[in-house]
């Protein structure tokens, strides 16, 4: 199973702990074609460049070093080859939001978190779109993050 993971990235890095736990955990379901946004080592400025150059991502690397044109290329394409989409998506991101949108138009299975004790409120762009068993959204708690992806994860195994 291709996994495709959304987390913020240049929108702000506050919650690159928690992208860590549900990336870690996402890999015991299938590829994480993402797991770049879990990296401690990538900051909102420095765009994927630094971070890349300390981990091999595979196919798709290079994109980094060509700007944004190719990191959305690659991304999309990832995007489209991914059998679930999971997001986290407490701290606001144009990014995540587009790629959310691209994942819907292309009927694609999507699971966001959303953690309410942040103090945030989620956009009901994203809340409101959780309206058939496609896209779901789940309000969770970190203690309950990892719980939470396998029951999701066994809800859909079979489907």
């Amino acid at each position: 199973m291709n996994i495709y993971f959304c987390g913020s990235i240049r929108g702000g890095r506050q919650d690159v702990n928690i992208y860590q736990r549900i990336v870690k955990k996402l890999q015991q379901y299938g590829k994480v074609l993402t797991e770049h946004v879990s990296y401690d080592s990538l900051s909102a400025k420095d765009d994927c460049r630094s971070a890349l150059n300390m981990h091999a991502l595979g196919p798709g690397e290079d994109a980094v070093l060509d700007g944004d044109k190719a990191i959305h290329d690659r991304d999309v394409e990832w995007l489209m080859m991914s059998d679930v989409i999971v997001a986290e998506v407490t701290q606001p991101s144009l990014g995540v939001g587009y790629e959310l949108g691209r994942a819907v138009a292309a009927n694609k299975r999507v699971f966001c978190l959303f953690r309410p004790s942040s103090g945030k409120v989620l956009s009901a762009m994203i809340r409101g779109a959780s309206t058939n068993s496609l896209f779901q959204v789940q309000d969770y708690t970190e203690d309950e993050v990892e719980s939470i992806l396998e029951k999701y994860f066994d809800s859909i195994k079979n489907l």
